[in-house]
């Protein structure tokens, strides 16, 4: 499982028909202290996220299974969780989106 944040979306007039109807989300991994990862993912966001915002994604039978689509899919990458905060062993809070960050302790 993965936190990230949501960086944009996907349209798309031809796609596989087990994806029709999906909405597709642009996520990049969380990094502490705001440096912008170089990785990003699509997923499946099966709960209405919007951008900025910090989710939680899960890969492979987990993202299936919240998809509701069975196993006979072509998508392994899915949205199960918008989060509302995280707390860091340092005191670092995380917000739902980077506004809504406090540093911690020193």
């Amino acid at each position: 499982m993965f936190v990230c944040t949501v960086v944009g979306q996907v349209w798309s007039t031809q796609k596989d028909a087990t994806l029709e109807g999906l909405r597709l989300l642009v996520v990049r991994p969380y990094t502490r202290g705001g440096d912008a990862s170089a990785e990003t993912m699509v997923a499946v966001d099966p709960i209405g996220a919007g951008t900025g915002e910090r989710v939680l994604v899960v890969t492979g039978r987990a993202a299936r299974h919240a998809i509701g689509r069975g196993q006979d899919i072509g998508f392994q990458t899915a949205i199960v969780g918008i989060v509302d905060g995280m707390e860091l062993e340092n005191g670092e809070r995380v917000g739902q989106v980077a506004a809504m960050d406090r540093p911690g302790a020193s």
